[in-house]
């Protein structure tokens, strides 16, 4: 078991884990979440004895060994399967003390432990992992150096998956992914036969992988069974009792405070006005669960526009002389939900890039409606905010003619008003950077965004509410993305990027996921050869539709509660009934109730039940 006992953490003055405690199951999958900044990222450092606590102690079992992906990527002209096989530095030790050793019993234990760690079968395996990774024979064999940052911490990834550790420590191992390989990557964790601990703000991966949330918040770990949508039933029942309960000591506060202020004058009840004012003072405040500050994206809406807003023809776009994707042939109206599926490397940014008018058509035509603007979102304007600066400078920047009350009022629509805007960008956290930089490419309400991976640094409540935001926003969304949670809320027509062009998807994301995973369900229109094309509903229909998938599967997850408060509730029916039937077998607290008593209790669980049941039946019929 890996035990956290206490720990503190301070980091410039500030307490980030205040006594923070926690016992991780072995073998278990923990998701741990909490809010941008929350300290997420400084407890698993400490875990791994990158930071020392102020207080507390981290305790692993004697011999476990430790996985953890290093900040740096890595570099050099060695090949990712090359240094995929040499992160098993035992394995490495055995081959070449085997290439030396001439003491026969010692060579003996050399190739007895090389076989016992699948030693000879290293090459395939690691084959394997960069393949589900995105790597294909050709790129497993090129050097390092040829490939980009991401890339780089994909043969990171693949490097630490590969050495097999008995505590597997991941820190939102899918923002290097793509939606393929990030598919891969839940396949192999839900496989994995040792602890994982992941940070993670994939709400599937959540629910698909973990078994455990550890959530953090205020310095404070609590550990949740089940996974992210079983968190937020617990979490939302957790926060009615705490405020049942505040309501209930603040009633008896003011009753205490009350009997004080009246009898303290009074001789005859001096004492007693004495004894209860210590009691309040005795009285620990229950505090209500602390909610996070709301977030907040609210798009401007554009003017309206005739359709269409872009048409390619036989287009073809790429770098130099070299085209990347070709024969591309559509058509985007101003109320398009569309969502680029594809590979990382077949070229959706790319096509992003000819729709934001960033690359030229090197063939074919491009029209493009002359009073259309575009807000294009990519990572790269995070990385490039200038920490000196605060929102309000930035925005003031972009926005030059504006009067101050409409950048301020800009800057509101994503949350950052009073001295929000005019803090400094260096203290801001990775999700509030992304919300200023989607400020920053909305300031002129475009009628088409393009998002390119827009949820890389946001937890979970902050995509939700991106997710609510583009679905009121009124303009085109063209989004790339590997939350698939995102994509099937917000887009209504999938676009496949692969084979050097783009061509509608004719299918659900279940159905992609599926052909991904090597199912037969899925296919681009361009495959339908001679077949008809299932026609795209209006984009009220689609929107439904959205929505719909979502309630079905919040009315998924009640009929599972249900049936659960329902078993555990049938179960205690069926001991009371043994209880008042077969008295001399009662054990327990019911071993000491009256008949009355038990009775009493059975009808009120029997209630309860059949409220179950009409709820089960009700939400059953919904489905």
């Amino acid at each position: 078991m890996l035990g956290i006992t206490g720990i503190t953490v301070r980091l410039g003055g500030r307490t980030i884990l205040d006594r923070a405690t926690a016992a991780i199951p072995p073998g278990g999958r923990i998701g741990l979440i909490g809010r941008n900044g929350a300290g997420k990222s400084t407890l698993m450092k400490a875990i791994i004895g990158e930071i020392d606590p102020d207080e507390g102690s981290i305790d692993m079992p004697r011999r476990a060994r430790m996985g953890y992906i290093a900040q740096v990527a890595p570099s050099g002209q060695a090949t990712p399967a090359e240094t995929v096989i040499a992160a098993d530095v035992e394995r490495a030790e055995l081959l070449a003390e085997s290439e030396v050793c001439i003491e026969p019993n010692r060579l003996g234990d050399i190739h007895e432990r090389l076989l016992a760690i699948d030693a000879y079968t290293a090459p395939s395996r690691a084959a394997r992992i960069l393949t589900g990774l995105g790597f294909d024979e050709e790129m497993q064999n090129q050097p390092l150096d040829s490939f980009s940052g991401g890339w780089k911490m994909r043969v990171a990834l693949a490097a630490l998956l590969y050495t097999m550790p008995d505590v597997l420590l991941l820190d939102e191992p899918s923002n290097h992914l793509d939606l393929e390989a990030t598919l891969w990557l839940e396949n192999f964790l839900k496989d994995y036969p040792a602890t994982v601990l992941v940070i993670s703000h994939e709400r599937d991966l959540l629910n698909n992988v973990v078994d455990n949330i550890l959530h953090l918040q205020g310095g404070k770990l609590t550990l949740y069974p089940g996974g992210y949508d079983s968190f937020e039933r617990q979490r939302a029942e957790r926060a009615a009792q705490l405020e049942a309960a505040k309501a209930s000591q603040d009633a008896q506060r003011a009753r205490l405070q009350d009997y004080v202020n009246r009898n303290s004058a009074r001789a005859s009840t001096a004492k007693q006005a004495q004894s209860r004012a210590k009691m309040l003072a005795r009285m620990q405040p229950i505090a209500a669960l602390m909610e996070d500050p709301s977030l907040s994206f609210d798009f401007p809406d554009p003017a309206e526009l005739k359709p269409p807003l872009i048409t390619l023809d036989l287009a073809a776009v790429g770098y130099s002389d070299e085209p990347v994707l070709r024969r591309l042939n559509l058509r985007i109206d101003p109320d398009e939900r569309i969502a680029l599926l594809g590979r990382n490397g077949n070229g959706k940014t790319t096509l992003a890039r000819l729709l934001a008018a960033q690359l030229p058509a090197m063939e074919g035509e491009m029209n493009v409606s002359g009073k259309m603007k575009v807000g294009y979102f990519t990572q790269y304007q995070v990385e490039e905010l200038s920490g000196d600066d605060t929102p309000l400078e930035h925005m003031t920047r972009v926005m030059p003619n504006a009067k101050p009350g409409a950048v301020r009022a800009q800057l509101g629509r994503f949350g950052f008003s009073g001295n929000r805007a005019v803090s400094l960008v260096s203290s801001l956290s990775g999700g509030e950077r992304a919300r200023l930089a989607l400020a920053l490419i909305t300031r002129d309400a475009p009628h088409l965004l393009i998002l390119d991976e827009p949820t890389n640094h946001l937890d979970v409540d902050a995509r939700e509410a991106l997710v609510q935001a583009l679905n009121s926003y009124d303009g085109a969304v063209i989004l790339i993305s590997h939350d698939r949670h995102m994509v099937e809320l917000t887009a209504d027509r999938l676009v496949l990027v692969d084979e050097g062009t783009a061509t509608d998807y004719d299918g659900s994301m279940d159905d992609y996921i599926d052909f991904v995973l090597g199912g037969k369900s899925g296919r681009s229109k361009k495959d339908d050869e001679g077949g008809e094309k299932k026609p795209r509903g209006s984009k009220k229909d689609r929107k439904a539709e959205a929505r719909a998938r979502e309630d079905r599967r919040k009315i998924q997850s009640k009929i599972a509660a249900c049936e659960k408060a329902m078993a555990s509730l049938e179960k205690d029916c069926s001991a009371i009934d043994k209880a008042m039937f077969e008295p001399d077998t009662a054990t327990g607290e019911l071993a000491r109730l009256s008949m009355g008593d038990l009775s009493q209790r059975r009808a009120k669980l029997g209630a309860e039940v059949e409220a179950l049941e009409a709820e089960w039946m009700e939400l059953s019929d919904q489905l």
